[in-house]
């Protein structure tokens, strides 16, 4: 045990552990995000694995098992924007149209196979010629191409999914995922993180273990994240996001000749006055789960209509409107001399709010400063 082998031990080890768990629940539970997720643990496992076992002294990986296919990189960019699209939508199911997404890796992994299965002797001859051609250089601008384009494409899908929220959830905290983005800017840092330290090795020459062991701590860090926060998040957060519905609701059909109108649609007109008798005679706000999608069943009406109808008609978004209820609730409660007693959090709750986040940050997009400073 020693200052370098701890740390990455612990690491590897909980990645593994974790890639377990998330596998057994994924079958038990049948979640394709999990079953996902427990790939996404393995391959930062395995990112660390030389490492981990060089410097506890274990060198079968370079003797025994030198040459064999062990790398996932290829594969890891297209499972993260899979996971984020299985924890988005419900309905989402891997099929093999999308197989093509792992061809670049599939053919890495086959041709190493192919070449570890002749024997030590090819293997070395493969490397020297490796080495001689640069085609490791090539490989790891294959890397930085997937991960380009399937960061993007993740950003993009989680950009539209929080667009999405807003008009859907009168809540997002614990829905919204923040966490994902924060992961996947973190694996960008590391790699380029990484990257530098390769730049310094063809500068300097090789640096010692030692030297590179600090952005394998960097990448321990992360699996220590993504387990805790992927594992321990709220069980029911699969929601029913297609990408398609942000345009769909942008332009409606029925009142494309004059969407800035809301007149323009009786329709909208008559779920306006329905909405305001449910919020200010029902007081539904004060239901801290609400959703379009409940509103939309109590209206009798669908979800698209009735987010048009909210936006036109209001001039806000599904999480904006409501909150400006909770936000006036509180106002009128904490107001009340029969609630002196009441802490702000909990005159919040009260109105709605399901958190304390949630209320400071509303509070504060709604009123322009934070609830103590404005009632002080």
């Amino acid at each position: 045990m020693s200052i370098f082998t701890t740390p990455l031990q612990f690491g590897y080890f909980t990645a593994l552990l974790y890639s377990v768990l998330f596998w057994i629940r994924g079958y038990k539970e049948e979640r394709l995000p999990d079953t996902l997720m427990g790939f996404i643990m393995f391959f930062l496992g395995m990112e660390i694995q030389d490492y981990t076992f060089g410097f506890a002294g274990i060198n079968v990986l370079w003797e025994e098992l030198n040459g064999f296919p062990r790398y996932f990189h290829i594969a890891f960019a297209p499972t993260i924007y899979f996971y984020l699209k299985a924890l988005t939508n419900r309905d989402f199911k891997l099929d093999k149209k999308m197989a093509w997404h792992y061809l670049p890796y599939a053919i890495y992994f086959f041709s190493n196979l192919a070449v570890f299965l002749m024997g030590s002797e090819v293997v070395n001859k493969v490397e020297k010629f490796r080495y001689a051609y640069n085609i490791n250089g090539l490989e790891y601008l294959l890397i930085w191409i997937s991960y380009g384009i399937y960061f993007y494409l993740s950003l993009k899908l989680y950009k539209g999914y929080r667009t999405w929220l807003v008009n859907f959830y009168s809540e997002t905290d614990s829905i919204g995922l923040i966490w994902v983005r924060n992961f996947i800017y973190l694996i960008i840092a590391g790699e380029v993180f990484r990257l530098i330290w390769h730049l310094i090795d063809l500068v300097l020459g090789d640096l010692p273990f030692e030297q590179d062991w600090w952005w394998h701590l960097f990448t321990v860090g992360i699996i220590v994240y993504v387990a805790i926060r992927a594992y321990y998040q709220h069980t029911e957060i699969r929601l029913q996001y297609h990408p398609q519905e942000e345009s769909a609701q942008s332009v409606d059909p029925i009142t494309s000749q004059n969407p800035s109108n809301p007149s323009a649609n009786p329709e909208w007109t008559i779920l306006k006055s329905q909405i305001l008798v449910l919020f200010e005679q029902d007081k539904i706000f004060l239901d801290p789960n609400l959703s379009l999608g409940d509103l939309a069943l109590r209206l009798k009406t669908n979800t698209s209509v009735l987010s048009a109808a909210i936006n036109q008609g209001f001039d806000k978004n599904f999480n904006d409107f409501v909150n400006q209820y909770r936000i006036d609730e509180f106002l009128r409660k904490i107001k009340d001399p029969q609630n002196s007693h009441l802490t702000l959090l909990a005159v919040a709750l009260d109105s709605g709010f399901n958190s304390k986040s949630t209320f400071n940050r509303a509070f504060k997009k709604m009123m322009g400063t934070s609830p103590r400073e404005f009632l002080d």
